[in-house]
């Protein structure tokens, strides 16, 4: 038998950034014992990348705004996909969330007269992101850490879960392993939050860092939960592209929101030649007009530089495809242009875009102030996730509740930007709050030895395989694949390669081995994750597959348009009895008639 430490509680949240920190919250308020286990070290979360700042309708910037016109712009952006249910509660409770994070100290930016100051972003019909400067997602990381850690929780910095334990169906505990000196531990629960993140690490071109290898979707996965919508992958319109050392890293929307255009090698604004139809009534059609929409002009329409990402990204990809890049394989991002504007205008950009400013400037050498920067498309985001309840965030296995970026349903087809951040605290509150309750009302369930002992079994098998495949060369012919065969623009030849490569893949993922111990073991850490890269890839190429229209961030050069087959249902993967994952769609419920009326009202 191997050796292992066992730790108990009510509630174990497994993830520690924006939706984990609160759910954990949330759940030790309800005064039960709640554990909380962190990938990394504690604080240094992919919340902090998020950048431009936290979706809420608060009417502070424009008194227009309202819990309406932001249900109406998600469920757009979403391309009608969306669990209608979430994308209500979070357009709803959104604002309290921010008011509660202000609160416990957050430090927003402010209006002239004291409020909240909100921007512009993607697909948002008015100011609505409250921010600070271009670091939110940082101050509320730091905000929620330094006010969880005062609430009983347990924290388990740099573990991490590879296996669910189930009893009779539900969910009683997770095997995992601590990073550092990897010794197994057992976690006992009553219920689990899962708030994993994404898979980014899955493709090759990613803002996401190395935690996001879809840990929680795969635990999910193989526990019997269903995973829904993962054909849906955002690929962020601007990432850096130069030097290759830091390429993909995140450069936020807010420099677009703060009046950034995008340019091709020709000095053209690219943008102005492809709007879709859907918004052809909001965007500026000239740049004045635009110019003044930055600045706060309530009649001025938006410049196309703040369409749905899923749109920028593509017209992006498509301007270097045709030679119109830029040097490295990029366009343009030009905030220093406002300087004709503007009379103290670096000292604007560097108050507004603090971090992008000291980024480029170290990273790239390159003073955005005063020239343009290069970016691209990086995988940023993934919409499909765990299948929650709408209210409860509980997954179809009973005990087994899910939040944030890991849970599906919020954004359908395409996540508006901003709208992350308040997903995580509305949605994380609720997964705390109902998963406490669940605790409160089950009793602690049998924990299997025969499962722990495979659980420690598999997760040894790779130092009985020394000298076999290096699972670093597995991992990056993955994200070579999937970044060449199911990125941006997909069709089926691609895609059906993609799937035999994937069976390739996992033959290799097998025969991975590894040297040395347990300690210290950065190898071995890759050989565990590789499984779960492998089981959402193929979720997410076998949903692309199955989806044979272009739709928010699924976009097929095959199938160029939606389709109405596809337009009333949610791609739904699951492992079957035989251990393969099978795929059905299952049908969206209808909308309630008064919220059919806020979209008609709002179109």
């Amino acid at each position: 038998m191997s050796e292992y430490q066992t730790h108990e509680h009510d509630v174990l949240v497994i993830g520690a950034g924006g939706a984990g920190l609160r759910a954990a919250i949330e759940a030790s308020a309800a005064k039960v014992s709640v554990g909380l286990v962190c990938k990394s070290l504690l604080g240094k979360a992919h919340t902090v990348m998020a950048e431009g700042g936290i979706a809420a309708a608060m009417a502070n910037v424009d008194d227009r705004d309202n819990w309406k016109v932001h249900f109406a712009d998600t469920m757009r952006g979403g391309q009608y996909l969306n669990n209608w249910v979430m994308a209500e509660l979070h357009a709803k409770e959104a604002p309290d969330r921010v008011k509660e994070l202000e609160a416990w100290g957050a430090l927003f930016d402010r209006t002239k007269d004291g409020r909240i100051l909100q921007r512009n972003f993607g697909g948002h019909k008015y100011p609505r992101l409250a921010h600070v400067g271009d670091r939110t997602g940082l101050e509320m990381i730091r905000t929620l850490q330094d006010y969880g850690i005062h609430q009983g929780i347990e924290v388990y910095m740099e573990h991490t879960a590879t296996t669910l334990l189930l009893d009779g169906g539900r969910v009683v505990g997770a095997f995992g392993y601590d990073r550092e000196r990897g010794r197994f531990r057992v976690f006992k629960a009553k219920a689990i939050v899962l708030a994993t993140g994404g898979i980014g690490r899955a493709f090759k071109i990613t803002s996401n860092s190395w935690e996001y290898t879809g840990d929680g979707h795969a635990l999910a996965y193989n526990a019997g939960a269903d995973l829904m919508d993962m054909e849906f992958v955002q690929f962020h319109p601007t990432g850096m592209v130069w030097p290759p050392s830091v390429r993909g890293i995140l450069v936020t929307e807010g420099v677009r929101g703060e009046g950034g255009r995008l340019l091709n090698n020709k000095g053209e604004r690219f943008m102005f030649n492809d709007i879709p139809d859907l918004y052809k009534n909001q965007v500026a059609k000239d740049t004045e007009e635009g110019w003044r929409y930055v600045t706060g002009d309530k009649n001025a329409n938006r410049p196309p530089e703040l369409l749905t990402r899923d749109h920028v990204a593509r017209c992006i990809n498509r301007e270097v495809k045709a030679g119109r890049g830029s040097p490295h394989g990029g366009v343009f991002l030009d905030i220093a242009w406002i300087k004709e504007k503007l009379p103290k205008a670096a000292e604007h950009i560097k108050k507004k875009l603090p971090s992008m400013y000291h980024q480029f400037k170290e990273l790239a050498n390159v003073d955005i102030t005063q020239e343009a920067m290069e970016v691209g498309p990086t995988t940023h985001y993934v919409m499909g996730g765990v299948r929650v309840d709408g209210v409860t965030q509980m997954s179809t296995v009973p005990g087994l509740f899910a939040a944030g970026e890991v849970a599906a349903g919020l954004h359908g087809a395409n996540r508006l930007g901003g709208n992350s951040l308040s997903d995580l605290v509305v949605f994380g509150k609720r997964a705390g709050e109902h998963a406490a309750a669940w605790a409160k009302s089950h009793g602690q369930g049998k924990v299997d030895a025969g499962q722990v002992e495979s659980a420690a079994k598999w997760a040894l098998a790779p130092f009985d395989r020394a000298g076999g495949e290096n699972p670093y060369g597995v991992q990056h012919s993955l994200q070579d694949m999937m970044q060449d065969k199911v990125g941006i623009v997909r069709n089926d030849g691609d895609m059906a390669a993609a799937m035999d490569g994937l069976a390739v893949l996992r033959k290799r993922a097998s025969a991975v081995g590894i040297d040395g111990n347990r300690e210290y073991n950065p190898g071995w850490h890759t050989c565990l994750d590789l499984p779960n890269l492998l089981t959402v890839s193929e979720a997410v190429t076998r949903s692309a597959l199955d989806r044979r229209e272009s739709r928010g961030g699924h976009f097929r050069e095959d199938f160029p348009d939606k389709s109405k087959e596809f337009s009333n249902h949610n791609t739904v993967v699951r492992k079957g009895p035989d251990g393969a994952m099978r795929l059905c769609r299952e049908r969206i419920p209808e909308m309630r008639d008064d919220l059919k009326k806020v979209i008609e009202e709002n179109k």
